[in-house]
């Protein structure tokens, strides 16, 4: 992300994936002049080459849908002596860090930029509360009424969705190519063929294939602070527990998400030109486990979730901060999160849910 000037100045993305030809991407331009439309432009490059050149089509974005357009469906929205390009000759030039671009259109106007690439989103920044489980559950008591949600971690990395972490950036690419794979895939084992045009059922089925482990640019959330706590421990042993050190913690994420929703727009598509992250709640169709976890989502194309939020709180309005566990209190917290009733078997309907439990109680790894 960045800022372009030229004949027109304003702010960039640039979403690139590596495929196995080179690269390819789509770029999203928002111009500072409010009386002009967003533009994206899709583009494809081999990396045998550090510097590259070509042409490539370019669309308005609809202000009102935030998606791709032709200029003749919009042409009316703006003033009659608005033109718009339909190419743009492209040059470029990157290295492993950053990225420089020049081009110029089919009706003279041009631009350029140079934009570094992210650093790796590691260890998260957020100072975290430390306590002990008996403190947590007083302190969760006292916010029950803030509705807020939580996510818990085995380690304090920032949040990142599993789409992001798997080195895909390129949204664009993601609806085009894997939703209709994971759609043809999908259909023939649920019961619901989804109809991905409806907004309710298109979050419902990334929600599903989210749950079930494929890489989507969603995040789980939950509103129970004991979900997110079985979480937070899951997949880590009482035996390795017991080996831990005092300082090494599991994280729990707490969000408050009712001042986010009332302070920033949320936004249910993808592809929009500019950095967003959005709460939602998806219906359950052919999900049995988004109930018992009392699940909710976030969907955002920002692969720094953290430094985006924070970047959004300004003093007297903070929106996430977070608490640390000794994982050496698993047992204790384990076994108590059982009396409650939250163990594998509630949270994960089905035989793979009911085994994990079953071992949990009685081999007590």
């Amino acid at each position: 992300m960045g800022s372009y000037e030229g004949s027109n100045s304003g702010q960039i993305i640039v979403n690139v994936d590596e495929i196995p030809s080179g690269f390819c991407g789509a770029a999203y331009l928002t111009d500072d002049a409010a009386g002009l439309p967003g533009t994206v432009t899709r583009f494809e490059a081999t990396n045998e080459e550090r510097s590259f050149s070509l042409n490539a089509a370019v669309f308005p974005i609809d202000p009102n849908t935030a998606t791709p357009s032709s200029w003749d469906a919009i042409r009316t929205l703006y003033a009659s002596d608005v033109r718009f390009p339909a190419f743009a000759e492209i040059h470029g030039q990157w290295t492993e860090t950053s990225l420089t671009l020049s081009w110029k259109t089919d009706i003279g106007t041009y631009g350029h930029c140079v934009l570094f690439r992210p650093s790796e989103v590691g260890v998260s920044q957020i100072a975290a509360e430390r306590m002990n489980w008996l403190d947590f559950k007083k302190y969760i008591a006292e916010c029950a009424e803030k509705k807020l949600l939580f996510r818990g971690q085995r380690e304090p990395w920032s949040l990142r969705t599993s789409f992001h972490r798997h080195g895909r950036a390129d949204l664009s690419r993601f609806l085009d190519e894997d939703i209709p794979l994971l759609q043809r895939n999908l259909s023939a084992r649920t019961r619901h063929v989804f109809d991905l045009t409806v907004p309710d059922q298109n979050g419902a089925f990334l929600n599903l294939a989210q749950h079930h482990g494929y890489p989507t640019p969603l995040l789980d959330w939950t509103y129970s602070p004991y979900v997110a706590a079985f979480f937070a421990y899951r997949g880590l042993s009482n035996h390795a527990a017991a080996k831990t050190l005092e300082v090494d913690c599991v994280r729990i994420y707490v969000f408050d998400q009712s001042k986010w929703r009332a302070n920033l727009p949320q936004i249910q598509r993808l592809l929009i030109p500019t950095p967003h992250f959005s709460i939602m709640e998806f219906m359950a169709i052919d999900n049995d486990r988004m109930i018992p976890q009392q699940a909710a989502s976030s969907v955002t194309n920002v692969e720094n979730i953290e430094a985006y939020i924070c970047s959004k709180e300004s003093t007297g309005t903070k929106y996430l901060s977070a608490v640390d566990l000794p994982k050496r209190d698993r047992r204790e917290v384990v076994r108590e999160l059982q009396y409650m009733g939250v163990t594998a078997g509630s949270l994960f309907p089905g035989l793979d849910g009911a085994c994990e439990d079953l071992k949990e109680r009685r081999f007590e790894t």
